[in-house]
């Protein structure tokens, strides 16, 4: 190996190269993933750890207590039929909850009003205990392995060595990712910039399972659908006015409708899908850059959140809440999403890190139920999780000597099958590129001039050969697409100053006026 290439060659921190830098080790190319996935857990480790205090990803953000009531039903069948959560089976039942709304790339100081997915985290205090629903406004991803998490995540923050945003690093990563494809389209688009935090979606964005009382299995998506304030979002200009005279407009306007009484309420849907590999679809219905059709898997609501109280404290509430993909109740279960099997070992392994050992002590995120463990000490452990008729001698199980005992089964226990081999693979079905192209002619006219004018827009500054390969995703998903994007950037390099005409804009503002569709996509 000529010395130029070995010292390019990617390796782990032991110095073992590394072949293999966007698949993790799985069980068939569909998954689940293994624990001995090393070089995954060692990335994803040091990445949970990168920055202290401040979450590394979503630090900016706003929260608000209130309720979830559930209806009893999904759409029109009992619920009980796919799920045994006791929080979804009788009509009216109220689960408190605590939610989290945040820009996911930039700092704890930086604008909402940034081009950026917004988290939507939601803590349900279930009578089993926590559930927490992490997800974002838009319902899917830029990437389907968490392999690339970082990668991800480095290339969408500031240059290191200039600490400057540079829309470069952005495209030069998704240009060499074309699973990316879809969700470049979203994030150009009006959608890439909700209005403010009560009038967006929510998504689960991964794949779910629902499990019934016989240990049956269905797939699920969740969606919150937002009711009474409905759905709105911002041009590029809209933005631009918004941020010259403050940073905070999403927290603000969260915060002032709370306080007045104009308590903000979503429905939660679900999609189901039978649990299978699903062969009649061009994509894996566990693939988080794809959508479910809503009129083959259509929206089924189970239950409505209403947020009517503010933190009483900022930073014990909002900034201290720690959220987890793994955190799931009875009748609820992981799919076989690799994104998800990432995620549920990275969310919880940086809130040990970054809030602490004893972080479910705290108030904001301990259960509202029965707690008794044997887990014990720690930095900052200030309670003992013993049962009060525990003998306090036995910190273990199982045991003779008057310590926890083993709850008996909810229900029949799910057991998925497996007979594949450990490969390091992308899924079978990637079709990175149909539903963006769908996306894009689902888009009204004054929403593609947007979508076009903001990805000319990032795209100006890049190298050519980047351009050239965002030029052929677009082009891949819709010929209409890729050309304007081409013509664009053509004009950009003909006349530096170039802008979108004036008619265009103007276009936007008055659609945005007339405010925005509800369907969602």
């Amino acid at each position: 190996m000529e010395k130029d290439t070995q010292e390019l060659t990617l390796t782990n921190r032991q110095g073992h190269p590394i072949s293999d830098n966007q698949n993790i080790r799985t069980i068939g190319n569909r998954g689940p993933s293994t624990l001995e996935n090393y070089h995954f857990i060692e990335k994803i480790s040091h990445f949970d750890r990168e920055r202290i205090p401040e979450r590394i990803v979503h630090a900016r953000g706003a929260g608000a207590h209130g309720y979830f009531e559930a209806y009893g039903k999904v759409g029109n069948e009992p619920v009980a039929k796919y799920t045994r959560a006791k929080l979804f089976q009788e009509a009216g039942k109220r689960t408190p909850v605590f939610v989290r709304f945040s820009t996911v790339v930039h700092g704890g100081h930086s604008p909402e009003t940034f081009r950026d997915p917004r988290g939507f985290a939601a803590k349900f205090y279930t009578e089993d205990g926590n559930w927490d629903l992490v997800g974002n406004n838009l319902k899917i991803f830029f990437i389907r392995d968490p392999l690339k998490f970082p990668d991800m995540v480095h290339a969408f923050r500031p240059d290191p060595v200039t600490n400057l945003q540079n829309p470069e690093r952005f495209f030069d990563f998704v240009s060499n990712s074309p699973e990316a494809t879809h969700m470049v389209t979203f994030l150009h688009s009006p959608w890439g910039i909700p209005a403010n935090y009560r009038q967006m979606q929510g998504s689960g964005v991964n794949t779910y399972k629902w499990v019934n009382q016989a240990g049956e299995a269905v797939l699920v998506k969740y969606h919150w659908e937002p009711l009474k304030q409905g759905i709105k979002n911002l041009t590029q200009q809209e933005a631009d006015a918004i941020q010259a005279k403050t940073t905070s407009h999403a927290t603000q306007d969260l915060y002032e409708a709370i306080e007045r009484g104009d308590y903000p309420e979503w429905e939660l849907c679900v999609q189901i899908m039978s649990d299978d590999e699903h062969p009649e679809l061009d994509f894996d219905p566990l693939d988080p850059t794809k959508l479910w059709d809503h009129e083959q898997f259509p929206f089924l609501p189970v239950g409505k959140m209403v947020l009517d109280r503010n933190p009483e404290n900022y930073f014990a509430e909002v900034e201290q809440a720690a959220f987890g993909t793994g955190v799931l109740v009875d009748g609820l279960d992981f799919s076989d999403d690799k994104l998800l099997q990432g995620r549920t070992f990275s969310y919880s392994d940086t809130q040990r890190y970054r809030v602490g050992t004893n972080y479910l002590q705290l108030p904001i995120n301990a259960p509202k139920t029965h707690v008794a463990t044997n887990q014990r000490d720690g930095q900052m452990a200030f309670i003992v999780d013993r049962a009060s008729s525990q003998n306090p001698h036995v910190n273990y199980e199982p045991s003779s000597l008057g310590g926890l005992k083993e709850a008996p089964p909810a229900g029949q226990e799910h057991q998925p099958l497996y007979n594949d081999k450990l490969v390091r693979e992308k899924i079978s079905r990637p079709n990175d590129f149909q539903q963006a192209g769908d996306t894009y002619r689902k888009f009204e006219d004054w929403e593609r001039d947007e979508l076009i004018r903001n990805l000319v827009d990032g795209l100006k500054v890049c190298k050519p050969v980047i351009q050239q390969n965002m030029i052929d995703h677009f082009t891949k998903a819709d010929p209409d697409y890729g050309r304007r994007v081409a013509e664009g950037l053509a004009q950009a390099k003909a006349d530096p100053n170039h802008i979108a005409s004036d008619s265009a804009r103007e276009g936007a503002a008055m659609a945005q006026s007339a405010g925005q569709r509800t369907d969602g996509y």
